[in-house]
């Protein structure tokens, strides 16, 4: 029944030109079709589409049988013969239909599916698209630019691996989909490349395959794990795709190092005004991601000058960095870590001058890093950032460190972070008191400036302790190496001219802030051995408050072990601060002898 009704819609449609084609024509046509796809009538369907007496027909309707020929071919577990017609079936209407309507329509049957049958559309249909852009004569800028669009909107949709299994099993076909990619886009990149002159058309075709590339740096690359093992490189198939990609950027593009040394410049290589907004919404993300990728990776990083200074490319680099370090994704800040490693590695210690951290980046890098060794769940990642942060101070120079130390310590809010600032602080007051001529950014005015932000507690006595005992006991130790190594007589470091000072803000409320928080913690051990036979009795949850604070719901002995801790975190900055206290009194009196003896 279908295959009549077909035949009496063509049979009907033959005598007519094709411009008195009506609406009605196309839907009854489409319908018709429809049925006999569904009542499987390949065979029937096929011959009608092969006659050419129906031609003409088939150019302006056949289209309509792409969508549901398309759909079998997705859904429908059929047997390999039948595969077979539907192949054909779609190779044919391909074939014959006209290209602007099936490029259209085969843009929106890639835009329908969702899930893993993203990626089952686009392998599907990337070269019937390919092909029926091939046959357009006019506009074809346009249309690579659409589907390039199309494609990658759904592309962008599937979860990257993030693991040399996931990348192996590919489970929602990306890694499937980024290859085939390559070879969808490498004719008109060829096409662009091999033109002997510079056409309008050329020019637009270019700056749409331009936008496709950046757009791919941006998803899935900035997110993209790399398989590191050389002989696993060679078969990963996201470096694949980054290497066409950037290898499509250097063909195709401006020379390659001013397309990447002349990002951020307020003059753009990209003169479309079309471009300029595209860039203005994406270009970051993706020129980081295309640092990593020459920079880490070594991808094409051959086609750049070899005379480029190691801190030229820190400074180059230090934008794309902070990119990377603001993003919360382990994925994309752990590249920020391996790019500013690459970059840092290539520099000598001390040789980086203060002057670089008038640039934004210079600080607000080094704040990154202490954002991932803060909050990063991964310990690795964690130390990774730390060590870091080490390696970079250990490039600045003198007057560097002295104000990256400032900012951290007015910007951390951490106060295991703090400590390892002051613990950095005192390895630059060794070095300068070891050296013939004194640095003057770690002796005597400046260093006392810095001293103000390290020695003091910020809410007096009643600071909370625990809390900051990290930084107390790093500041403990440096006003004890102080009192060792600086004699009074000499005073190269300033601190005995500052001493009341820092009894006053530092030593006399944390004495006072220890006798009070340790009697406190010692009330509350009493209270929790009083009440723990009644606890035990009942097999309850109990809870206690310490400075306003509830410890979290736990067994008592677990709330006492908790307590015990914190009373002997309190006995340890206790003993310190006691010797540091002995000190002082050591010192002052051997200057007052050595003074009365002189008189």
């Amino acid at each position: 029944m279908a295959v009549e009704e077909l035949q009496s819609i063509i049979k009907r449609c033959q005598i007519l030109e094709e411009q008195d084609f009506k609406e009605e024509d196309f839907g009854l046509f489409q319908l018709a079709g429809q049925r006999c796809i569904d009542e499987g009538h390949i065979d029937q369907l096929l011959e009608i589409i092969q006659n050419e007496k129906n031609k003409v027909i088939i150019r302006n309707m056949g289209w309509n049988l792409v969508g549901p020929v398309v759909r079998c071919l997705l859904w429908n577990d059929k047997e390999g013969d039948k595969r077979k017609d539907y192949f054909l079936m779609l190779d044919l209407l391909v074939k014959l239909c006209n290209p602007k309507e099936l490029l259209l329509g085969l843009l929106e049957l890639i835009e329908e599916p969702s899930g893993k049958q993203i990626s089952q559309s686009i392998l599907l249909l990337l070269q019937p698209l390919q092909t029926v852009i091939q046959k357009l004569r006019n506009n074809k800028a346009y249309s690579v630019g659409l589907a390039l669009s199309t494609l990658w909107n759904q592309l962008s949709l599937l979860p990257v691996p993030y693991s040399k299994e996931q990348i192996q099993t590919d489970e929602y076909g990306l890694c499937q989909c980024c290859k085939a990619l390559i070879d969808f886009t490498k004719p008109f990149v060829e096409e662009v490349v091999d033109a002997k002159e510079n056409s309008l058309e050329n020019e637009k075709l270019k700056d749409e395959l331009l936008k496709f590339c950046f757009k791919s740096l941006k998803c899935p690359l900035l997110t993209a794990p790399f398989l590191e093992q050389p002989e696993e490189a060679r078969n990963d198939p996201l470096r694949y795709f980054a290497s066409q990609i950037v290898g499509f950027l250097s063909a195709i593009g401006e020379p390659f190092s001013k397309m990447i040394f002349n990002h951020g410049r307020k003059k753009r290589i990209w003169k479309p005004l079309e471009f300029e907004e595209e860039e203005n919404k994406q270009l970051a993300d993706s020129m980081a991601s295309l640092a990593y990728l020459v920079f880490v990776q070594g991808i094409t990083i051959d086609q750049l000058p070899m005379v480029l200074s190691p801190l030229y490319l820190l400074q180059f680099n230090m934008g794309h960095i902070e990119v990377f370090l603001q993003r919360t994704e382990e994925s994309v800040f752990s590249k920020g870590l391996d790019l500013l490693e690459n970059a840092l590695l290539r520099i000598e210690d001390n040789s980086l001058l203060h002057q670089y951290l008038e640039i934004k980046s210079f600080l607000t890098v080094p704040q990154g890093l202490v954002k991932v060794m803060t909050l990063c769940p991964i310990e690795a990642l964690r130390r990774k950032g730390l060590a870091l942060l080490q390696l970079y101070i250990n490039k600045l120079d003198s007057q560097g460190k002295y104000t990256l130390f400032r900012c951290l310590l007015n910007t951390s809010n951490h106060s295991g972070v703090e400590a390892f600032i002051i613990q950095n602080i005192k390895n630059q007051i060794d070095v300068s008191l070891k050296r013939s001529h004194n640095n003057r950014w770690f002796t005597g005015p400046q260093l006392i400036s810095l001293l103000d932000l390290v020695l003091f507690l910020p809410e007096g006595a009643e600071t909370d302790l625990l809390q900051n005992s990290d930084r107390i006991m790093a500041s403990l130790n440096l006003l004890r190496y102080l009192i060792i190594k600086d004699n009074e007589n000499d005073n190269q470091t300033g601190l005995w001219t500052e001493l009341g000072k820092i009894e006053n803000n530092f030593l006399k409320p944390l004495r006072m802030g220890l006798n009070m928080s340790k009697a406190h913690y010692e009330a509350e051990i009493k209270n929790n051995q009083e009440n723990n036979h009644e606890a035990q009795k009942s097999k309850d949850i109990c809870s206690v408050t310490v400075c306003g604070k509830e410890i979290p719901n736990m067994p008592p002995e677990m709330q006492l072990k908790v307590l015990h801790s914190a009373l002997f975190t309190f006995d340890l900055i206790e003993s310190v601060l006691a010797r540091v206290e002995e000190l002082i009194e050591i010192k002052t009196k051997s200057a007052s002898e050595e003074n009365t003896g002189i008189k």
